[in-house]
């Protein structure tokens, strides 16, 4: 019984050390003079760091890279992954073609040439210009460009949750399949350009039949709203653990912003009488900056 009664106390001693020190870190009360120690100054250091070290973290096991600057993206990989889709869709597999990856890299080159982004170029030539110049005789194409993404299911999500998109993605009709991915400067900036042109070859060479070419028109660069409302579908598990780090961090500094007025007299007297709010802006700014990393994709 007396040994019982002992492990039940130091139990509840340790559930109460850790309630104190919950206490201390995250409610704002007398003992830390109304000033959570998560939101002090070596406190936001810890966020920091442990925020940006999840990021270098996860993007070393995911990408081999700290920076998350390698890519797994090349054109082998988006015919896999996109039999795999049209696969699980029913859809048959579609093939590679040579020409269709020639007139792909054609109408990427000729993108960073003339500086633009759309399917149609500024002196008005239209994306099938760039069958025509490789030999390719269709009867049906559709063409799909995405820019400046790192990772293959980050292209083909991108596609997917577009209907315009996934329409050439997942076309029935369709039955070969060109990439290119080139990498260049496009206004001002280095840019990474994806073009994917799917096609019903003619049944034969030079036939006079109806050809129909389906574009599914790429995004805008303005739109802030909307952008970061679609870059959630593209945020790590790292980044979300750090949006939720940040997140409850904001909450503590609310809740020490509510008693301000119960600070010692001499930090009422200074800019610290609102220090929860001025830490509730940058931790919020800092939340924005991890989101943009993850905003750079286009199509």
């Amino acid at each position: 019984m007396k040994i019982s009664k002992k492990k039940n106390k130091q139990s509840e001693s340790i559930i109460d050390r850790l309630k104190n020190t919950y206490k201390l870190l995250a409610v704002p009360h007398a003992k830390n003079e109304y000033r959570p120690h998560l939101i002090r100054g070596y406190g936001l250091v810890a966020i920091v760091f442990l925020a940006v070290g999840l990021q270098f973290g996860y993007n070393g096991v995911a990408s081999g890279s700290v920076l998350g600057d390698k890519t797994d993206i090349t054109i082998n990989s988006l015919l896999e992954a996109t039999n795999k889709i049209r696969s699980d869709n029913s859809k048959s597999e579609l093939t590679l073609s040579a020409k269709l990856n020639k007139a792909a890299n054609l109408k990427a080159q000729d993108m960073f040439a003339d500086q633009y982004w759309s399917h149609n170029a500024p002196d008005g030539t239209l994306p099938w210009k760039w069958l025509g110049d490789v030999g390719y005789d269709y009867s049906e194409a559709g063409e799909n460009l995405a820019m400046n993404y790192s990772l293959t299911a980050n292209v083909m999500k991108a596609w997917m949750n577009s209907p315009e998109h996934r329409e050439n993605v997942l076309k029935d009709s369709y039955q070969e399949v060109g990439f290119s991915i080139v990498s260049g400067t496009l206004n001002n900036k280095p840019t990474t350009i994806i073009v994917a042109l799917y096609a019903v070859p003619a049944q034969v060479a030079g036939a006079n039949t109806q050809k129909v070419f389906t574009e599914a028109t790429p995004s805008s660069r303005n739109g802030i709203v909307a952008s970061m409302i679609s870059v959630f579908q593209f945020v790590t598990p790292a980044a979300m653990a750090s949006l939720a780090l940040l997140a409850f961090a904001v909450i503590v500094s609310a809740s020490a912003h509510t008693y301000r007025d119960k600070l010692p007299k001499k930090l009422r007297k200074s800019w610290r009488k609102h220090h929860g709010l001025f830490k509730i802006i940058g931790l919020v700014i800092f939340g924005l900056a991890i989101l943009l990393l993850y905003n750079s994709g286009q199509i």
